[in-house]
């Protein structure tokens, strides 16, 4: 069976080419054929010898995933179900927004984490996404949309700190140069609060921005609602947020607005006392409803009381507008199959 020259980071391509007794930079050429130009076939290769594209067919093929399904939404936002390899299947979402041209990307098959308020968790975890899957999800939603990609989000399904070795090189495929070409500083890793990826985020050269899902202030409550909290606590994740804001960026703080059980005066106050002297954005969402799912999003009076009362403090607050409601591609609404 061939491999995928796809699979292959850019310095693992290098020792590959040099194996082959090719020069050495050609490595760098096929990777900008493989993730810059969409190359789907060697004989693309224009600037490498027949001979040399002959070799790379015999022993290499070029493959990725699959786009089976897409979805529009009346504010453009749009859903793209893709098929992998070994069949599974993952969605990733195009937010188009002024300038700003957002993918939000898996990072994994399913979630282990199920917390109780979000789709993905509705599905069996199956596996960690591989690097090049991460990044041509990327790959093939810039060719479809036929624009320039601003900004990726790792906020689809799956906990990106449970596979951030796979994460980081996919980062690596997207920031290069003669790769997809997206500044780090344009990217942002989403995390429930793992506190060794955390941990794993300060110590790295990675330049993304961490946004962590608190969504409750109550660390009883959030333990019930997001299980692994309760391997994670509060305090020691606060402590690791308030160093990433004091040596890297500021932390954003998302926290999804659940009707009847974190969308009071009381617990906006005591999100205030919980973050005092973290410098951090917090993020308000308005949970998006999932068909299967309890949850429901507050009204627009208990919503606009929230955001008032946090306006009053130091913090940077954004209230997020649903983006693609309609056809299920909010956050926490992603379930990698197609949706009547």
């Amino acid at each position: 069976m061939k491999k995928n020259l796809r699979s292959y980071p850019l310095a693992e391509l290098k020792e590959l080419v040099a194996g082959l007794g090719i020069e050495p930079y050609r490595g760098p050429q096929i990777f900008q054929w493989l993730w810059q130009k969409n190359a789907a076939d060697f004989d693309q290769m224009t600037n490498l010898s027949k001979s040399l594209r002959k070799l790379l067919a015999e022993e290499f093929e070029i493959a990725g995933l699959e786009m089976v399904h897409q979805q529009s939404a009346k504010d453009g936002t749009r859903k793209f179900l893709l098929k992998l390899e070994d069949s599974a299947y993952i969605e990733a979402v195009y937010i188009p927004e002024q300038k700003r041209k957002t993918i939000c990307v898996s990072t994994q098959i399913g979630c282990p984490l199920n917390c109780k308020f979000c789709a993905t968790a509705l599905l069996d975890f199956k596996r960690n996404l591989k690097a090049y899957e991460i990044a041509d999800e990327i790959r093939i939603i810039r060719q479809e949309m036929a624009e320039k990609i601003t900004n990726i989000v790792f906020m689809g399904m799956g906990e990106p700190l449970l596979n951030i070795k796979e994460v980081e090189s996919a980062i690596g495929i997207i920031s290069s140069p003669i790769g997809l070409g997206i500044s780090q500083r344009h990217m942002t890793i989403s995390t429930v609060g793992i506190i060794e990826g955390i941990e794993y985020l300060l110590k790295s050269p990675l330049k993304v921005k961490l946004a962590i899902s608190l969504n409750f202030a109550d660390e009883e409550l959030r333990k019930k609602m997001m299980p692994i909290a309760k391997s994670n606590p509060l305090k020691k994740l606060l402590k690791l947020a308030r160093a990433y804001s004091f040596k890297r960026q500021m932390v954003t703080f998302e926290y999804t607005l659940i009707s009847g059980l974190n969308d009071s005066l009381t617990d906006a106050q005591n999100l205030v006392k919980l973050l005092k002297g973290i410098p951090a954005k917090i993020n308000l969402i308005p949970y998006n409803p999932y068909p299967s799912l309890p949850y429901r999003q507050p009204t627009e009076k208990k919503i606009g009381e929230f955001y008032e009362y946090l306006l009053n403090y130091h913090f940077t607050v954004t209230l997020r507008k649903s983006r693609g409601q309609e056809i299920f591609a909010g956050c926490g609404q992603l379930a990698g199959k197609l949706q009547k």
